[in-house]
């Protein structure tokens, strides 16, 4: 299996020794690390990390804090982290440099973070597909589902305020640029 989920095991040789007996049972590989610098680590987005410390360091980190271990128990809770950490994955779309979450709408850069509304998230995702600048009339029709040949400046309206607010959150005021024949993301 291509990119199969990987529990790494941080310093508890007792857990990954009982894990190891039921590995046949498993949905996922197991590794054993005992370095104190686990963040040094090559991790991928498909690993998780057991451990009975805290590390402040790691986001995607279960801690063991009651014993005795329900194994059962445990293996449910470690494959419910993948599923959640797999969802969290798809739901992050990287669009130069920043990361949007399709399911929060929030837009964040580094620490920064900017929270849009479900058109602004819609005309970013939009634009994000297209290689040429995309006009107003085929953003009114995909973005709004506006049938109607009437003069509207909605679109406008709505970039000009999504370039001011990410403006004011990021100071890129390049991110959306207008072209005669449309707009497209400079990411």
């Amino acid at each position: 299996m291509l990119d199969q989920q990987t529990l790494i095991i941080h310093k508890f040789d007792v857990l990954y020794n009982i894990l190891v007996e039921f590995k046949n049972n498993l949905n996922f590989k197991l590794k054993l690390v005992n370095t104190n610098k686990i963040q040094e680590i090559q991790i991928n987005r498909n690993c998780l990390i057991i451990s009975g410390e805290k590390n402040s360091k790691l986001t995607n980190q279960i801690r063991i804090k009651e014993y005795p271990i329900d194994i059962i128990k445990l293996v449910e809770i470690i494959n419910i982290n993948f599923l959640k950490h797999k969802f969290n994955q798809q739901s992050n779309i990287k669009i130069g440099k920043y990361i949007i979450n399709l399911n929060s709408r929030m837009m964040s850069k580094n620490s920064d973070k900017l929270s849009l509304t479900e058109k602004e998230a819609k005309i970013i995702f939009f634009l994000n597909k297209s290689k040429n600048p995309v006009p107003i009339t085929i953003l009114q029709k995909e973005v709004w589902d506006h049938k109607s040949k009437l003069e509207t400046h909605t679109v406008e309206t709505h970039i000009y305020r999504l370039r001011k607010k990410i403006e004011k959150k990021f100071r890129d005021r390049l991110f959306i640029k207008s072209f005669k024949d449309g707009y497209k993301l400079n990411a």
